[in-house]
């Protein structure tokens, strides 16, 4: 029979905690929130033996037991609270061996808290580049715990450490001497404290003493009797946290000493180290980042290119073929016009999609991502901003919602608001449909000078278009939000790795799944919705229509088909979509849009991307089940009453820049309200997003017109 029990991984940001979670969980994995936050709470469940099945926690990244961060807070709260439902049994932490010193000031102060410990030591193959030598025998004699190299990443090093668990678990260890010893450790409040919160570590009475005040778990009770115990023994909190650090570096130097070998100082530079200079550099950094992002955004283009038309090609012949076997009629007209052109409209983007999201694991996966970050922090501090804002930014070109999460880690709480409320400005990846469509309308398929394709170099635009009217905005909330608090941004470089092809392979086909299964729900959804609001309307009025047809029927039998398509069209406009679009078409005309834009402008608020859903619907809908043209030939063919397209260049570039800029995502303003616990920020996000795309807009069609 098969025991289990709690795994905490724990460390510092970018030690290869994330990795060494997914080599021991594989895809036994699911992401939810720690209680009464929003943090992300990642588990898996791991088979340690055959008698011992663990379930790991992945705990956020944090470089010392003092929380600066909603993040960085509940690992401490998880560790520190005995009835947390999520406290571990044991402790892995995950240490990065190139730069040890550091990582074992985090590990003694877990150890401190007196749970069982296990030190994996990651990155040796770094370590050893930067003329590292650890001795692991000496280090684990000293430190008094296990220490077990691991290469996740090779899968190296992971049987060790499975039997390393099983052991602890089989033979709890003795407990260890405090790893050092403060004057303040021993005075009769710190134990008092230790009853009172129930701790079984004289260093976890310290913290409660340091933060009693922040923690969830101290009940109102316990609060008052810790702040009259530390009002009697005058308390310190920053000399004693400073005196603790000193005292821990002290003892950490000798064991370094005793166990760390290390080249001259005069060592070679490893290549990270080589490859910095130039990708770091001022001028040189910043144009190989825009070639970087120019080819990602050509790629895209592409590389799609192919299977977005075999996708086209199939769901059109699915089309024609489901209205030849089924009988003419209302289900016929709802599983071709409805369901099928509204999906359809949407599954020729996935390729698009897939091949983004495999181009930013690459970057990630790589360290290059991180790089961005710290390249750009020159830009975005003047912007009011700093370099940790920039990872929830280009995480928002994938998507708004976990990019905003992501915000998080800025400890700053102005600069948290304003990437927050600035972040939807980045193009996501529920723009990219919307982009493709109507830029493959508008924008001719051309090379300038033979190579650059000028839809991709359109699509680069629009993205830093997004990326230039955040910084604006963001500059502008500056001004107008007033605080003292300043903030400096600190960042540990990764080494440069080559991608993990089958991690990039894996994330594109899951983010195509989601992609297919998350949208594809609302599409069905709005696309039966639509279909019922294109295909009827008030009876007058549709009765009306009906007979008006059937006298030129009558009159003029040899046009029957031209007249059935004209009555499917003014169908159509008195339908109840049609008298919804109608009604809202005062107020878009002056952006060049018409009533059936107006619509899916209406549609697409519950996703942006529901607007090709929602066209592919309305032109099926007006249209012959037998027309086999594609949805950018129907748009293109499009006129208005006076005979003029639909779609123009104006118009084309006035929709692009109005989805650049509009808040069409009931999603991302869920999140915020989530992140801000006020309905205050969603709203004026929305206003002030919504006159910018509506500005936009309407300058760039005037400007084109």
């Amino acid at each position: 029979m098969q025991r289990q029990y709690t795994i905490a991984l724990v460390g510092n940001p970018n030690s290869g905690k994330s990795s060494l979670f997914n080599a021991l969980t594989g895809l036994n994995q699911k992401v939810g929130n720690f209680p009464g936050v929003t943090v992300d709470k990642k588990t898996g469940v791991s088979k340690i033996s055959e008698i011992l099945t663990a379930d790991i926690i992945d705990l956020p990244g944090t470089y010392s037991l003092y929380p600066k961060s909603a993040d960085e807070q509940v690992t401490y709260e998880v560790l520190l609270n005995h009835e947390n439902e999520n406290r571990p049994d044991l402790i892995i932490v995950v240490a990065d061996a190139a730069n040890l010193k550091r990582n074992l000031l985090f590990c003694s102060q877990i150890m401190d808290l007196k749970t069982p410990v296990i030190i994996a030591l990651s990155m040796m193959d770094i370590a050893t580049s930067k003329g590292i030598t650890i001795d692991t025998a000496g280090l684990q004699r000293m430190m008094g715990v296990p220490v077990i190299p691991v290469n996740p990443r090779k899968s190296k090093g992971l049987t060790q450490l499975r039997k390393s668990i099983e052991d602890l678990y089989n033979t709890p260890p003795i407990t260890q001497p405090d790893f050092i010893s403060l004057p303040a450790l021993s005075q009769s409040y710190m134990h008092e404290i230790k009853n009172i919160c129930h701790q079984n570590s004289t260093y976890a009475a310290l913290h409660i003493a340091c933060n009693y005040a922040g923690l969830q778990y101290i009940n109102a009770a316990n609060r008052i009797q810790i702040a009259a115990l530390l009002g009697e023994s005058d308390f310190q909190k920053s000399k004693i946290q400073a005196e603790e650090i000193i005292l821990r570096y002290k003892k950490i130097d000798t064991v370094i000493q005793k166990c760390v070998v290390t080249d001259s100082p005069l060592k070679k530079m490893i290549i990270s180290d080589r490859i910095d200079k130039t990708l770091l550099h001022p001028i040189w950094g910043n144009a190989i980042l825009l070639i970087v992002l120019f080819i990602i955004f050509q790629s895209i283009f592409w590389l799609a290119q192919y299977p977005m038309d075999w996708t086209e090609q199939a769901f059109a012949t699915a089309g024609q073929w489901l209205s030849g076997v089924l009988p003419a009629g209302m289900v016929n007209d709802f599983l071709v016009n409805g369901i099928l052109a509204g999906l359809g409209g949407v599954a020729i983007f996935v390729p698009q999609i897939m091949i983004l999201f495999g181009l930013i694991t690459i970057l990630e996966d790589s360290g290059y991502m991180a790089r961005i970050s710290f390249l750009t922090d020159r830009i975005m501090r003047t912007a009011g901003l700093n370099g940790r804002s920039v990872m929830p930014l280009i995480s928002g070109m994938a998507c708004a919602v976990p990019a905003i999460m992501a915000a998080r880690t800025i400890q700053n709480r102005k600069e948290r608001l304003i990437t927050i409320l600035v972040t939807p400005l980045m193009s996501c990846s529920a723009r990219l449909p919307v982009y493709t469509m109507l830029i493959g309308l508008v924008i001719p398929d051309h090379k300038l000078l033979g190579i650059f394709n000028l839809q991709g170099l359109v699509l680069m635009g629009l993205y830093l278009a997004g990326f230039a009217m955040a910084l604006i905005v963001a500059w502008a909330m500056d001004v107008l939000l007033k605080t003292k608090e300043r903030t400096f941004f600190l960042m540990e470089l990764p080494v440069y790795r080559a991608p993990r092809w089958k991690n990039v392979g894996i994330t594109m086909l899951e983010k195509g799944k989601i992609f297919i299964r998350d949208v594809g729900k609302v599409i069905i959804i709005l696309s039966v919705i639509l279909w019922a609001m294109a295909a009827y309307g008030p009876p007058s009025r549709m009765e009306a229509v009906e007979h008006k047809y059937a006298a030129q029927l009558l009159v003029h039998p040899e046009n029957k088909e031209t007249i059935k398509n004209e009555m499917a069209t003014e169908k159509l406009e008195n339908s109840f979509a049609g008298i919804m679009g109608h009604a809202i078409e005062p107020a878009i005309r002056p952006l060049g849009y018409d009533w059936k834009i107006g619509i899916a402008l209406i549609t697409s608020f519950a996703a942006r991307e529901v607007f090709v859903g929602t066209m592919a619907t309305l032109y099926s809908v007006g249209g012959s089940n037998a027309d086999t043209k594609t949805l950018t030939e129907k748009m293109r063919d499009a006129k208005r009453g006076d005979g003029t397209p639909v779609y123009t260049l104006a118009t084309g570039l006035s929709l692009l820049l109005f989805y650049a800029f509009a808040m069409q995502c009931m999603s991302t303003l869920a999140i915020v309200k989530r992140e801000t616990r006020s309905w205050k920020y969603p709203i004026i996000q929305f206003a002030y997003m919504g006159v910018l795309a509506y500005l936009g807009a309407w300058v760039m069609y005037v400007v084109f017109n």
